[in-house]
């Protein structure tokens, strides 16, 4: 497999550079998580870094390289463009009024 040194940028893990292995476009992945172990063995709180280029070239305007901004919501692909043919997303939100006891 293919790794491209990356660089990160925001939150705990700013400016560091770790190897990302890069899928089959040659692409490092849209988000990339991070789990860090809870110190007192709670659950682990995940760290959400989304994709972003480094930089254009002058002419073409091609992507030169990436990068990976700290998400601090973590949400992920959630502002995602979602197409009509799309599986519905699953929603944690209570259906129905808020006031309403039966839903």
């Amino acid at each position: 497999m293919k790794s491209q040194d990356t660089p990160f940028e925001g939150g705990p893990m700013d400016g560091r550079v770790l190897p990302v292995l890069l899928g089959p476009t040659g692409h490092p992945p849209k988000t990339y998580r991070i789990p860090v172990p809870d110190a007192a063995g709670g659950p682990p709180t995940v760290l959400v870094y989304r994709r972003t280029p480094r930089g254009h070239s002058k002419r073409l305007g091609l992507v030169q390289g990436w990068k990976y901004v700290h998400d601090p919501e973590g949400l992920g692909d959630a502002d995602r463009l979602r197409w009509p043919w799309s599986r519905p997303r699953r929603d944690n939100t209570p259906h129905g009024k808020p006031d309403d006891p039966t839903g």
